[in-house]
């Protein structure tokens, strides 16, 4: 049962939103500029950088999984009771916040950069899965998620704005081969994200405990469990996570997710490099062509109208449509080379990020409103489960196709500290950034014709829910309910409802 007394306003919404000033600046910072680093003046070869990424990103996709579920059973612990089992996560993870910029110090050797970038890599997560289900505990209501998840979303664009637009402010006043320029920002950041985090911890707040977690703290046992225990847990704790896939909504969801995501990664983390390299225009004018971010403030708020109205299969549609228009445009701007090329970027930049802005936007609106399908087939709340393993998801994916990109790199003859790379480097740059953003969009935009998640199927949903909770019979369920319960959860109507027993960590 929810806090009655709680208000989802305006100012709550942006207190919630402000810990995506770290997920949306600090990963945009890290896809667009971390690999040219790496490359540019950390001394590594493009293999190496892309395998510090790759590795740690995997290590952590592992680490989400159990962050998700100690987060779901965090409420059996002291601390889990004095400050919530999702928002103590934000309060430890402000003042970690310091290893960013620790990420950006040159002079240093391999295990070095590998090390950083992995603790980075889970203290991030550490405070993103929990953040991730703060919306689906303070509130049941769709419209007040969406206020949540919108906020959330303005802020991470105003994140992604800041962290490509103070970039190119540092680079153009240090000078484009000065290392101090990404130092400096990294401190700069790491102080902004702490600050953030914590507003955020203060202003949120939690699901109150189900009678079936209370009944849970109440059996006190003392029992040394045996190593076949312990096995039997992780062995059930790794088939609560098989279970989600099970969910037809949220398997589409994800590949949606992991597609988009990835394709937007990849333009990311070779667009310097093209600008660079192939455009022959400076680091700065690549970091300003990013900054075109700040369109992602308005078309937030404007998305969070559409989210409603149109819902988000056609705002999926129109997002990948725009991007991959723009894709094509940027390669035509390589081929042709003409005088004005830089106007043209900027135009093309810009309806680059309206499109970019949307994609980053829906995924995230979404999630909020999985677990209530999940809800209807096991009778729990596994926002943490669902959670996680969209992190995972992603981070694998995004970890993949990093070091595909550095692999690609380093194969296609790229020489690291290299001013100006050879011809067949420069295409198989170009090559890179827009065949393979287009063709995962491309995918992507497949899955969101079948997607049918949206307001008026929640409502119905959530009606069901509810009918059921006060004891309704599964026989007295009519046509059109069954039929959307049916698309969303991928059972018969017959196999809901069900519960799966919880898993004691």
């Amino acid at each position: 049962m929810l806090k009655k007394s709680r208000k989802i306003t305006l100012g709550v919404g942006l207190g919630y939103g402000l810990v995506d000033t770290m997920g949306g600046g600090a990963f945009t910072i890290i896809g667009a500029f971390l690999l040219f680093f790496y490359t540019t003046f950390a001394g590594l070869s493009p293999i190496q950088a892309a395998s510090i990424i790759a590795i740690a990103r995997l290590v952590d996709a592992v680490s989400s999984l159990c962050i998700g579920s100690i987060t779901d059973n965090f409420y059996k612990t002291r601390l889990g009771k004095i400050f919530g089992r999702r928002r103590f996560f934000l309060l430890i993870g402000a003042p970690l916040m310091a290893v960013y910029a620790m990420l950006w110090v040159t002079g240093r050797g391999y295990w070095y950069y590998l090390i950083t970038y992995l603790l980075f890599e889970i203290i991030a997560a550490m405070v993103l899965i929990p953040y991730e289900t703060l919306p689906s505990e303070m509130t049941k209501k769709f419209n007040e998620r969406t206020i949540l998840s919108t906020s959330r979303m303005f802020v991470s664009a105003t994140g992604t704005f800041l962290a490509t637009f103070v970039p190119g402010i540092l680079i153009s006043h240090f000078g484009q081969k000065n290392p101090y320029a990404y130092f400096f920002n990294g401190c700069l950041f790491a102080i902004i994200f702490a600050i953030c985090i914590f507003i955020s911890y203060k202003v949120t707040w939690e699901r109150e405990l189900s009678p079936e977690m209370e009944e849970e703290l109440l059996i006190k046992t003392h029992e040394h469990k045996s190593v076949r225990q312990r096995m039997e847990t992780i062995v059930k704790i790794i088939m609560d996570y098989i279970s989600t896939l099970k969910i037809k909504s949220f398997r589409k969801h994800l590949m949606i997710y992991m597609l988009s995501f990835t394709a937007k990664d990849t333009f990311n983390a070779v667009f310097v490099f093209f600008c660079v390299y192939d455009l022959k225009v400076t680091a700065s004018l690549a970091a300003n062509l990013l900054s075109l971010s700040i369109v992602g403030i308005p078309m937030t708020i404007f998305a969070g109208f559409l989210m409603i109205k149109i819902g988000p299969g056609n705002l999926f549609k129109i997002s990948y449509s725009i991007m991959i228009v723009c894709l094509v445009g940027f390669y035509t701007v390589y081929v042709i080379n003409p005088g004005s090329k830089i106007v043209i970027l900027f135009v093309i930049a810009g309806v680059y990020q309206i499109g970019r802005s949307i994609l980053e936007f829906t995924p995230w609106n979404v999630f909020p409103f999985i677990p209530d399908v999940d809800e209807i087939v096991t009778r729990q709340r596994r926002e943490g489960l669902f959670a996680a393993v969209m992190t995972f998801t992603r981070k694998s994916s995004v970890a993949v196709a990093t070091f595909v990109v550095g692999v690609i790199l380093e194969y296609g003859g790229f020489v690291k500290g290299r001013a100006v790379q050879p011809p067949h480097v420069m295409h198989t740059i170009a090559y890179l950034m827009v065949g393979g953003s287009i063709g995962l969009l491309v995918i992507a935009l497949l899955f969101t014709l079948t997607f049918h998640l949206n307001k008026q199927t929640h409502l119905i949903l959530t009606k069901e829910i509810e009918r059921l909770k006060n004891n309704g019979s599964k026989l007295d369920v009519d046509a059109k309910t069954k039929e959307v319960v049916e698309d969303l959860t991928g059972y018969k109507y017959e196999d809901i409802w069900q519960e799966i027993p919880r898993v004691s960590l």
